[in-house]
């Protein structure tokens, strides 16, 4: 229930749940361990008594509790490889009038996404997804991610060069904007 702008964790789980998934894929969770990460997050958030408005939004608190979630996960083991599953989790969004070239098109530019995305290390991508494809702002994440302003930024900073170098091996020339040239490309 929303009481003067807190979000109790079902109330987030309902609005939020398919960001949440989002981000776990592009921080390279296997779409195998989707759903039980995405569970995690949503009893983190419970036992924290959901959200409270502050300088994060509810979609960076909840991205910070992801990151978290992930990198814990990965550290376990429970994860053997790093390989992706976005495009899956992305593409049911779609237009369900597509065509077969087009949605083999954007399926091409997510994979090559996730390859750009998966030249950043675990922090910076977390900065970047949020930034870059999510539209937060870097106070936002770093308040939600627990770091110095500065720090966000330098991640972003350094993302950003990767990225751009990284789209650059795979599209032959980097996009003019680092996440605005492929998102555009999917139709997102």
């Amino acid at each position: 229930m929303s009481i003067e702008g807190h979000l109790d964790s079902a109330e987030l789980f309902r609005r939020h749940a398919s960001f949440v998934a989002n981000f776990l894929a592009r921080m390279g969770v296997p779409r195998s361990d989707l759903d039980d990460l995405v569970q995690d997050v949503f009893l983190i958030a419970h036992r924290n008594n959901g959200y409270d408005p502050g300088p994060a939004k509810p979609t960076t608190y909840l991205a910070a509790i992801a990151f978290r979630a992930a990198t814990t996960h990965r550290r376990k083991g429970k994860t053997r490889s790093f390989v992706k599953a976005a495009d899956e989790v992305v593409s049911q969004a779609g237009d369900d009038r597509m065509s077969p070239e087009r949605d083999a098109d954007q399926k091409r530019h997510l994979a090559l996404l996730d390859k750009a995305l998966a030249a950043l290390d675990e922090d910076k991508r977390a900065v970047f997804v949020m930034a870059e494809l999510q539209g937060e702002t870097v106070v936002a994440i770093a308040a939600g991610l627990g770091i110095p302003v500065d720090t966000a930024y330098s991640r972003l900073r350094a993302a950003r060069q990767l990225f751009r170098a990284a789209a650059k091996e795979l599209y032959g020339e980097p996009p003019a904007s680092p996440a605005a040239d492929t998102m555009q490309r999917v139709g997102t």
